[in-house]
């Protein structure tokens, strides 16, 4: 497999980046083949397989999902405790992520049917990756 090349974002990521970058990614979770990155300042930033993002409040973010009712109640139960550092129960769909501080870039790459952002924080980074193939979603803070 070849190595990771840089990729150019669009003007619409542009946008998203811009706003998320000095917010402080607090959890996530994947659902749908979508990495949904809660964000200190209440937003959800959603990832696509294909690399589109987008920019939700977070009620809204996950009133949109298409799941049930059961499923988003249980979703923004455990935001809401995530946004008030309230602890979460064990095998949640909701993950925390240590705190890596403040976003301070964001760069995208591809590698064949791959998208990989590399999330640059002050104290680390969370890399998100997706895979066209097979519809997984990774997210991970290093």
């Amino acid at each position: 497999m070849s190595d990771w090349e840089s990729a150019e974002t669009n003007t619409h990521q542009d946008h998203v980046i811009a706003h998320v970058v000095g917010a402080t990614v607090i959890g996530y979770f994947v659902f749908d083949e979508t990495a949904f990155l809660l964000l200190d300042i209440g937003f959800i930033w959603h990832l696509y397989l294909d690399g589109e993002m987008g920019l939700r409040p977070h009620p809204v973010a996950i009133s949109e999902l298409d799941t049930d009712q059961p499923t988003k109640t249980q979703l923004q139960r455990e935001v809401d405790a995530a946004l008030q550092q309230r602890p979460l129960g064990e095998g949640k769909p909701f993950q925390l992520l240590p705190n890596t501080g403040p976003i301070q870039s964001v760069d995208f790459f591809v590698r064949e049917n791959s998208r990989r952002f590399v999330i640059s924080c002050e104290d680390g980074s969370i890399i998100v990756e997706t895979s066209l193939d097979s519809g997984e979603v990774t997210v991970n803070a290093k």
